[in-house]
């Protein structure tokens, strides 16, 4: 997806001749900074692993954004206890007696209404089971990415097509320009000021 529409090109510092290959670029190289298919809003699916002790998860994509046609995020949760890790037997007779009812590698459907979300630092809270046990794996569903393109990202997109077109090497065809190539060249494209104003956007604990 462009993040830059042609009837912005003026506006944002780009002439009104600029082709539209070089934002298709621009926006593609924002995506792979970002480590998402999308900055608009689209479905993921994580498996996390909780912190011994903990209830809480932090998501990978942020913002967090509304499901359709609900006030939450999340789509799906389902949380098991699985059997701990070496390290994480804080309780040898409790979790013998998890694994008497065969709760052990169990996947529990939660509510969603059920889970605290913080949409702002993309953190959740699970309730804990019926045996006092927490969750130690979880697998969320949940919606993340832009409604609207802010002022910020299309900026963003404006200044990685200025400095594409200012690298010598770069100017020219935009259709001959291989994927290797612009590899080579994203650190010069994308600079300091393109990535603090992409920063919210960057995706956690990928890669």
């Amino acid at each position: 997806m462009a993040y830059l529409l042609p009837g912005e090109y003026v506006q944002y510092g780009l002439t009104a001749e600029t082709s539209d290959d070089w934002v298709a670029m621009a926006s593609a190289l924002m995506e792979g900074h970002c480590r998402r298919p999308s900055l608009m809003v689209t479905q993921y699916v994580e498996r996390i692993r909780l912190t011994v002790g903990s209830q809480t998860v932090r998501l990978s994509y942020r913002p967090l954004a509304a499901a359709a046609a609900t006030d939450s995020p999340l789509v799906s949760v389902r949380v098991r206890y699985g059997r701990p890790r070496q390290g994480e037997l804080a309780d040898p007779f409790r979790e013998q007696i998890a694994w008497a009812f065969s709760v052990p590698g169990s996947w529990n459907v939660l509510d969603v209404a059920n889970v605290d979300v913080n949409a702002a630092t993309g953190e959740l809270m699970f309730p804990e089971n019926f045996l006092g046990l927490n969750y130690n794996e979880a697998e969320i569903t949940y919606t993340s990415g832009l409604t609207t393109v802010p002022a910020a990202v299309k900026v963003a997109c404006a200044q990685i097509v200025k400095n594409a077109q200012a690298t010598p090497a770069m100017n020219v065809k935009i259709n001959r320009v291989e994927s290797l190539q612009m590899e080579y060249f994203s650190g010069q494209l994308l600079d300091p000021q393109v990535q603090s104003l992409l920063r919210p956007y960057v995706a956690e604990r990928l890669g």
